[in-house]
């Protein structure tokens, strides 16, 4: 796991502001919020961890 910038460009950069806003938009929809599990929510992805608070309810 690197940093953001490691991870989304790879060497690479983006065309302009929309082109950053839209591809950094779809990895954080697509893989940060699915797949990355975060300290503070107990290990568990945000996605998890937001199933778990619904399921309580």
């Amino acid at each position: 796991m690197g940093t953001l910038k490691a991870e989304m460009l790879q060497d690479g950069c983006f065309i302009n502001a929309h082109d950053a806003r839209t591809e950094i938009f779809a990895y954080i929809d697509s893989y940060y919020n699915t797949h990355r599990k975060h300290s503070a929510l107990n290990y568990q992805t945000p996605a998890q961890y937001e199933a778990e608070i619904h399921s309580l309810k």
